[in-house]
């Protein structure tokens, strides 16, 4: 996300997308936007149709029991400032740098090639079957769409929000696949409001209210995730029905699903600073981990439950595996 803390530390060829957002709640700082080197020009092309994200060179696990610690490890120190993190078909990990306006590859060497420049303080990603990367550019409040071997990204939709320094404002944050209908979901985060994008480009609302969604995440049957950063919240949204609030939290950013039954949010509160897992039935939480995040970032999980933790103020990309 593109939001400062004051008290840190010194302190988804391509279909369409959805947003929400608009906030209330918590004291905090609009992060001031470094300014972003003229991008590369983003022409309307025609867009790809959207097919469903995956981690192409790794097989599920299905064991009812997630683990219950984990070793932390340095995955990548030193390069940028990593926010949103998502995986391409090579299983290579991708990440957003607002500050710098790039995304880059962790190559499976550790060494990181650049392969976007000049965006407008990029954050969520979602990469489609076909190669195709979908970018969520906060500044500019718009989803882009990198096709395969393409030089430069179209712009894919501008979203209806107004985005703003003030207070829980800023734009579109992170997005989502529902890989149950190959839809994109939008959590318009200036605004409050969730959108689905269809393959034909139509947006449809399907929820309001929430002071600022900054992340989603999709079930097999349907139900939609919402990281609210501005409520502390973490809201569920059924196919059909109303958004309801799962649980409260301090300061959400992302949220990810295991495949245990489990969703996996960062919660950015100064004060808190921590991974923490809560189990979708009982409403369990336990933190994961905490020590030593300056501010918790981008979350992704593998299906061999590996977690992947970004930190953007410290420099650092941190891997969890199961002890």
């Amino acid at each position: 996300m593109f939001t400062f803390r004051a008290s840190v530390i010194c302190t988804s060829i391509i279909f369409c997308l959805i947003t929400l957002a608009s906030c209330a709640g918590l004291n905090t700082t609009t992060r001031p936007v470094k300014p972003a080197t003229p991008a590369t020009p983003a022409s309307a092309a025609p867009a790809p149709s959207p097919t469903v994200a995956h981690k192409p060179d790794i097989t599920p696990i299905t064991t009812s029991v997630a683990p219950a610690h984990y070793t932390p490890h340095v995955f990548l120190r030193g390069v940028g400032r990593p926010d949103d993190l998502i995986f391409d078909q090579q299983g290579s990990l991708l990440f957003s740098d607002p500050y710098n306006g790039t995304i880059s590859r962790v190559n499976r060497n550790g060494s990181v090639t650049v392969i976007l420049r000049g965006l407008a303080a990029p954050e969520g990603l979602v990469v489609l079957r076909d190669g195709t990367l979908i970018i969520a550019e906060q500044q500019k409040h718009r989803i882009l769409a990198l096709a395969p071997g393409a030089p430069a990204p179209f712009v894919l939709h501008a979203l209806p929000g107004i985005p703003s320094t003030a207070h829980c404002k800023d734009g579109v944050d992170g997005i989502a696949l529902d890989p149950t209908n190959d839809t994109l979901i939008i959590p318009d985060s200036p605004t409050g409001e969730v959108y689905r994008m269809s393959r034909d480009g139509k947006l449809t609302l399907l929820a309001s209210g929430i002071p600022r969604p900054v992340g989603a995440a999709v079930d097999a049957q349907g139900n939609v995730y919402v990281a609210d950063e501005c409520g502390g919240s973490l809201w569920r949204i059924a196919p059909g029905g109303k958004p309801i609030r799962m649980a409260n939290f301090g300061m959400l950013d992302d949220v990810v699903l295991d495949t245990h039954g489990n969703a996996l949010v960062i919660d950015l509160k100064p004060s808190i600073h921590a991974l923490i897992r809560m189990n979708l039935t009982t409403g369990k939480q336990e933190t994961l981990a905490s020590r030593g995040f300056i501010e918790p970032q981008g979350l992704m999980i593998d299906a061999h439950d590996n977690i992947y933790v970004s930190d953007d103020y410290a420099n650092v990309i941190m891997k969890y595996t199961p002890a």
